[in-house]
C-alpha cells in the first residue's frame, strides 16, 4: 500500500474503481508530467448527490459533496498512476462548479470540502491552486463538480 493511501486508510477512505466516463470523453488525458482530470461530480453511496447550494442544500452539505468529488480525482490520479498513487507529486489545481442560486455567495467554502480533504490526505503534496464558481446548474442535478490538475513522476 502507497504512503498516500496508507493515509487515506488511517482516514477511513478506500479509493474506488476510477469512474467511467458519463459522455464522449476521457477521464484524464497525461501531459508530460501533468494529469489533467475531467469533472467529477458529488456522489454517495454509489447515487448522484444532488441539491442545489442556497435553496436545498446548506455550504456544509455542499462541503461533504465537494469531498465526495476530491475522493473520486484521487481514483483517477491512481488509475492514471497505474494504481501506484505515490507517482503523485502534487495537486496543482482545481477547479469547482457549484451549483447554486444567484443568491448563493459561498461557492469557496462549498470547495474548501475538496480542498481541505487534499490537505488531510496529502499534506503539502495536497496543496493547490483552484477556483470555485457557481454554476446555474450540473450534469444530474449534481450539489458540486470539479476537474483537477495533478503532477505525477
Amino acid at each position: 500500500m502507497s504512503a498516500f493511501e496508507t493515509r487515506l486508510a488511517e482516514l477511513g477512505i478506500t479509493l474506488p474503481d476510477a469512474p467511467a466516463p458519463a459522455a464522449n470523453y476521457v477521464p484524464y488525458v497525461q501531459v508530460g508530467d501533468l494529469v489533467h482530470v475531467s469533472g467529477q461530480i458529488s456522489t454517495k453511496d454509489g447515487a448522484f448527490l444532488t441539491g442545489k447550494l442556497g435553496d436545498t442544500m446548506t455550504a456544509e452539505e455542499g462541503a461533504d459533496a465537494a469531498r465526495s468529488c476530491a475522493i473520486a480525482l484521487l481514483a483517477q490520479v491512481k488509475a492514471a498512476c497505474g494504481g501506484d498513487l505515490d507517482r503523485l507529486q502534487r495537486v496543482v489545481k482545481l477547479v469547482g462548479f457549484v451549483n447554486s442560486t444567484a443568491e448563493f455567495g459561498d461557492q469557496p467554502k462549498v470547495i474548501n470540502g475538496a480542498s481541505d480533504f487534499m490537505v488531510e490526505a496529502l499534506g503539502d503534496a495536497g496543496r493547490h491552486a483552484r477556483s470555485a464558481v457557481s454554476a446555474a446548474s450540473l450534469p444530474f442535478g449534481v450539489a458540486v463538480e470539479i476537474e483537477g490538475i495533478f503532477q505525477i513522476k
